[in-house]
Order: structure tokens, then sequence, then C-alpha cells
């Protein structure tokens, strides 16, 4: 609706009650959207006003967007957390995956692929989002479960925010390392899980100009 014009340049988007029963999907989906069309540069949301569309064009890597949370943790921080957690979080995977959650891992990672060939960003994050958070479910260590949903917003933003910017051989990378997580998995591996994702996050983060 942004890129035919239906929303304008500078035009104030309808309330998020309003979008959501207009694109016919809940609430909270729509504010991942939001979200990720921030981290995009398509929106702005301006507290107490609301979300602007911004004037569109061709973005340079300098125009990163800034920070989310710079006012709270650096994205250095944040990236030094996320090794940590979801590498153990993998490593417990490795024990507890079923069948099923190797077949949806597959699926998010055929996902992601899907959207960056058709350039659709929203769905590839989406999907990226989703893989993560479907290993990190499989811990059965209760407070690393709780650890992990308190900075989820902090984690999920390290993953949307070196998207814009990702050049198609690192999206094949990236893609590539998760097909060996999902290996590691099947394969019980808890060693290979851990250091797979590990890897992955360390890429990632290469990509956005951290290192980890």
């Amino acid at each position: 609706m942004i890129h035919d014009d239906t929303f304008a340049a500078d035009e104030k988007l309808p309330s998020q009650r309003v979008l959501a029963e207009r694109l016919g999907i809940s609430r909270p989906s729509l504010r991942e959207a939001l979200l990720t069309l921030e981290t995009l540069g398509q929106v702005r949301t301006f507290p107490g006003r609301g979300t602007f569309v911004t004037k569109n064009g061709a973005r340079r890597v300098s125009d990163n967007p800034d920070w989310r949370y710079g006012e709270e943790h650096s994205i250095q921080s944040v990236f030094e957390v996320r090794i940590l957690l979801e590498a153990r979080l993998a490593r417990h995977a490795a024990a507890h995956a079923t069948l099923d959650d190797i077949q949806a891992l597959a699926e998010f990672t055929d996902r992601m692929e899907r959207a960056w060939a058709v350039q659709d960003l929203i769905e590839n994050v989406e999907a990226d989002l989703a893989f993560h958070r479907r290993i990190a479910a499989k811990t059965p260590n209760t407070l690393l479960a709780q650890t992990y949903d308190h900075v989820a917003a902090l984690l999920s933003e390290t993953q949307r925010q070196p998207i814009p910017f990702t050049r198609e051989e690192r999206m094949s990378e990236s893609i590539a390392e998760h097909r060996r997580i999902i290996a590691a998995l099947d394969q019980r591996d808890p060693e290979a899980a851990e250091r797979a994702m590990a890897d992955h996050i360390r890429n990632t983060a290469a990509c956005a100009g951290i290192t980890v």
C-alpha cells in the first residue's frame, strides 16, 4: 500500500485497530510488521503522534537507522547477550527438538529463501524470527526461557537491523547457516548445534558492523 501510493510520503497511517481490520490480520502481527517497516525505513513512529510514511527512495548503508534501543543498551551488548543465550538454547534444542520441530525449522528457512528471492523483506524477517523462537522454545530450563522472553524484543531487533543492508551472498550464507543448525539438531549433536548457532549470530553481527 505504501509502494502503490495508497499511503503517500509523510502521510499518517490509520490507527493500529483500523489498519489491522483493514488488512484482516491480528494487532500483534501488525505491530511486528510495523517494527520491521520502521527498520526498513518505510515508516517512522513518533510517540504521541502516530506512525508516518517516510519519503521513499534508494537507501544506502550509511542511511542505516539508529539502533532502536540505543538509550538503554548498545547493539554490541545485545549481540553479546544473544550469542550467549541462543547458543545455549540451541544446545538444549538438540536434546529436545521433535521431528515436527525439525520440519518447522526447515519450512521457516525455506520461507526465508523464497521471500528473499522476491525481496519480500517483511516475510523474510518474520520467518527468521519464527526460526529462532522455535529453537528457544525447546529448552527445559524455565529460567533460561524466561530470560529469553524478557529480552526477546531486543534480540529480535538485531535480526531486523541488518536486513535492509544485507548483500545477496550474505543472505545465502545465512540460509546455509540455518540449515547447518537444523542438521545438528536433527543429528542430536549439542556441541555442533551450539557452535553452529554461535557462528550464525557472530556472522549476523558482522553484517551489522559488530564484532562479538
